[in-house]
């Protein structure tokens, strides 16, 4: 169906949100065939290249028919950081509604969206020094004491970070003695969000039961699919210090490459991760204001319609 052409006040943003293995990807490119969109990833883990089975990108065919970006753009050696992220995606998003296409934003990282949507503090530089550092602290301690450090500088944002992820770890320890201040505290300074755009937010939530059984699933097709065969290559393509190999369903594979874990209980661990980064996930986007939550799955017919509708609505 040809685009429909938007109306002359600010050009609509749609967001798709919603926990790991809710369908967003099947949503957004349903609204994008029905209103001439262009998907722009908010995935941090599917912005590296080479890492495909694990990221559950969007398939060769589905970016054939509609345009996707920010996928694919980043070496797996280098940081995909959430200021970056912002700044190449609005910068994308005024593009497309420049070509009156529908900017349609979709993607689980809670972090990447709030950059892009509200915007982030403008944080002290980075210290590639000190960096080199907390990463040996980590190789030698383990992440939980890189966790039990950025306790004592600043709690409230140890509670917000995970103890595994150790990259936002050791930003926000870098900020926290850059500052001289607590993190939590400058995240409430200097934010510009974003203008020119009216946002239309849909969040997947389906029943628990249902998502923990479609992310098992996920999970088991994933190491179907080749996932350990995947990163023995990227492994030796790139060493263990590429970034996306301490993500989510890698982590594991990794683990059992080493020989810490048989495959059934790299699987296990798999499953577990991902269904305690959906609670998460749902803990963070549910702080998002004026979303439009939507009881189901983004493949499913009638949460499409429901959907189609609102957007319609607002063009």
């Amino acid at each position: 169906m040809p685009p429909i052409p938007l109306k002359s006040r600010d050009p609509l943003v749609v967001v798709v949100l919603g926990p790991t293995a809710s369908g967003k990807t099947a949503l957004a490119l349903a609204i994008a065939r029905r209103f001439g969109g262009e998907i722009v990833n908010c995935d941090s883990i599917a912005m590296y290249r080479d890492f495909e089975i694990g990221t559950a990108k969007p398939t060769a065919a589905e970016r054939a028919e509609i345009p996707h970006h920010l996928l694919d753009c980043v070496d797996p050696l280098a940081d995909a950081t959430a200021g970056e992220y912002a700044r190449q995606a609005r910068q994308i998003m005024r593009e497309i509604a420049r070509h009156q296409h529908l900017p349609i934003v979709s993607g689980g990282t809670g972090l990447y969206l709030r950059a892009l949507l509200e915007g982030l503090f403008p944080g002290p530089q980075r210290s590639e020094e000190l960096r080199e550092r907390l990463r040996a602290r980590v190789e030698e301690r383990g992440a939980s004491h890189l966790h039990r450090v950025l306790e004592r500088f600043d709690p409230a944002a140890a509670k917000r970070i995970h103890a595994n992820d150790v990259p936002k770890m050791i930003r926000a320890i870098e900020v926290c003695l850059a500052a001289r201040q607590p993190i939590t505290e400058l995240w409430q300074q200097g934010r510009e969000p974003l203008q020119g755009f009216r946002i239309l937010r849909l969040g997947l939530n389906p029943g628990r039961e249902s998502l923990y059984a479609r992310i098992n699933q996920r999970a088991a097709e994933m190491f179907d699919q080749g996932l350990i065969a995947e990163t023995e290559r990227l492994m030796a393509k790139y060493g263990e210090r590429a970034r996306p190999l301490a993500s989510l369903g890698y982590k594991q594979a990794v683990q059992f490459l080493r020989g810490e874990l048989d495959r059934k209980s790299a699987l296990a661990g798999a499953r577990q991760a991902h269904r305690n980064y959906a609670k998460r996930q749902l803990t963070w986007f549910r702080r998002e204001p004026d979303v439009h939550w939507l009881a189901g799955f983004g493949d499913d017919d009638a949460i499409q319609a429901e959907s189609t509708a609102m957007v319609e609505s607002e063009l």
